[in-house]
């Protein structure tokens, strides 16, 4: 086994493109605990941060050769975090979903404010590029609080087509979202 109390990451790294079953023994003993930490205090879920991690392992084994790491530390936390932000997104929207939420987001202006502002960035124009009768009713829904009652009031239109507009924004977000964080992942380190 390789002792990981002399190598640096960038050694490992180097050892584990060339498929060194050691190198790749130490990262996982070295990054498990603290990726099983993040990924279980947004979850709460022993066995599904298990899986998120196991799996992150499964990828860093996979893509070894092709994969341009520059910071293995933040790679793997990052490719934690994408895979927390898509179990959360693949589970129902139960009553502690916006909490799990609230927690990914906080960690990530801790651990990387820069790519927080960028998010916030790119959700600012996913909006912008919704068509203008969805980016109303978003914008009078999320930023003037108002109930669809008082939208469909306001622009003269009936709740069910509010809610359709609404329900057509929120995925249009949902899909810009999970598309610029898998981009982020891939490109980021």
């Amino acid at each position: 086994m390789v002792d990981n109390r002399h190598i640096a990451d960038s050694d490992l790294l180097a050892l584990l493109q060339q498929g060194n079953q050691n190198a790749f023994t130490t990262i996982y003993n070295t990054y498990w605990k603290v990726l099983f930490r993040s990924a279980y205090r947004v979850l709460n879920d022993t066995a599904a941060a298990e899986d998120i991690v196991q799996n992150v392992f499964f990828s860093l084994w996979k893509r070894r050769e092709e994969a341009k790491i520059l910071n293995l530390k933040a790679y793997l936390q990052q490719a934690t975090r994408f895979s927390v932000f898509q179990a959360i997104r693949e589970q129902k929207h139960d009553d502690s979903f916006y909490n799990r939420l609230a927690l990914v987001t906080t960690d990530m202006i801790t651990d990387n404010p820069l790519l927080f502002k960028e998010q916030q960035q790119l959700l600012q124009n996913i909006i912008e590029s919704l068509p203008d009768d969805c980016k109303e009713a978003f914008r009078l829904s999320r930023e003037e609080q108002m109930t669809y009652k008082q939208i469909a009031a306001l622009l003269n239109i009936s709740e069910k087509t509010v809610e359709k507009r609404l329900s057509k924004s929120l995925k249009h977000i949902r899909n810009g979202l999970s598309l610029s964080s898998c981009l982020i992942v891939l490109t980021s380190y």
